[in-house]
């Protein structure tokens, strides 16, 4: 029998969204890369199910993100060429705000930057073009035609298919128990055997403070969750209606069409608890508040959905104090690069992100600035 190879050129650890998008794009480029993550992905444990991501170009963040958004719905539609899978449906995303509001301003300021397509609606307006919605008086949409929302579970797959077609080895249901750092490279110790790599990605999401203590980067992990309600299919179908968020005085929420009859899919981007991930009950329900100020906002905003509940589900986001991402190398170890805490809006840029870690650690440098991204901000 041959014996197990257990050196590589890259380790990856963790292979939810960015990671196995970053094992592709390596193993594209000929590296000898090893994927290591706790579960099967695509898989519930994580940040990456729900059935839909929404891709959105003009960025209420910030124009620093625009360029990432520009490559990676490049990037999507080169993946769809590549592996035969469906994973975009360019639905249009509508922005709802009240009028002035800093965040759609910040949008518009980078679509004019950046010459995108978006359109400014009255309530009158956005009420005559989707039928099945209701801005209430102060409010106004942005529609961005040229963005939609992504397959996310097809997405992880696709991306997946790649590595592995490329020759990148994965490793599932390999939970990492530490990282040991040498002037050479590391060796990730796990409940199978140990590892070598010349180079570490560590893309591992809400584990990433437990596998690098010593960082002590502050972030904090979410238990929040997303609703899918009954809803008239003719007015809120796919095809018939667009991804969507509201910026109300309270809270950010988002939502998605009802996707192949799921219902109109509804969740909160500010509202969770801390929890440990590995300690976060999964069960929708479990929490008290679970439903949260969803049913308002449908009643509010949906007036031809029902607030009858078809199914719910638990996710988590991985938070920085300032909602920013995280791309950086090892403050100390250079050979390692940092990829997580991408704070409940960031599987929209796995390729583009996945791309540039292949980069950072096979050629030195991204092809895109990430200097706003860096942890030196809170270490």
């Amino acid at each position: 029998m041959a014996t197990e190879m257990k050196s590589y050129e890259v380790i990856v650890l963790g292979a939810g969204s960015m990671g196995m998008a970053a094992g592709a794009f390596l193993a594209k480029r000929g590296a000898k890369v090893l994927l290591l993550d706790a579960f099967d992905p695509p898989h519930t444990f994580g940040s990456h199910h729900g059935d839909t991501r929404m891709i959105r170009h003009a960025y209420g963040e910030g124009g620093k993100y625009v360029p990432l958004a520009l490559r990676a719905q490049a990037l999507w539609e080169e993946l769809e060429r590549e592996t035969g899978r469906r994973v975009f449906e360019k639905a249009g995303v509508l922005g709802i705000g009240l009028s002035g509001s800093p965040f759609l301003e910040e949008m518009v300021r980078s679509a004019r930057q950046y010459r995108l397509h978006l359109d400014m609606l009255s309530p009158d307006e956005a009420g005559k073009r989707w039928p099945g919605l209701r801005l209430p008086e102060g409010y106004v949409g942005l529609f961005e035609p040229d963005a939609g929302y992504l397959y996310c579970e097809e997405a992880i797959r696709a991306y997946r298919l790649l590595a592995e077609r490329h020759g990148a080895r994965l490793m599932t249901n390999t939970r990492a128990l530490s990282v040991e750092y040498h002037a050479d490279g590391v060796t990730v110790c796990t409940e199978r055997g140990t590892f070598h790599g010349d180079r570490l990605i560590v893309t591992a999401g809400a584990w990433i403070g437990s596998l690098l203590p010593e960082l002590d980067l502050p972030l904090r992990v979410v238990r929040t969750t997303v609703v899918w309600y009954e809803a008239d299919e003719a007015l809120y179908g796919a095809g018939r209606f667009p991804a969507f968020f509201m910026e109300t005085p309270e809270e950010m929420f988002y939502g998605f069409p009802s996707v192949r009859g799921a219902g109109l899919k509804i969740g909160s981007h500010d509202a969770g608890e801390p929890v440990s991930p590995d300690r976060i009950n999964r069960r929708f329900g479990a929490g008290p508040n679970d439903e949260g100020g969803l049913a308002a906002v449908v009643e509010r905003f949906f007036p031809y959905a029902t607030r009858r509940v078809k199914k719910g589900s638990v996710c988590m986001y991985t938070k920085t104090p300032d909602e920013d991402f995280i791309i950086d190398r090892h403050p100390e170890h250079g050979h390692v690069l940092i990829v997580s805490a991408c704070s409940g809006h960031g599987f929209k840029f796995a390729g583009a992100i996945g791309e540039i870690a292949a980069q950072w650690t096979l050629e030195g440098k991204p092809a895109l600035d990430v200097s706003a991204f860096k942890m030196d901000r809170f270490i």
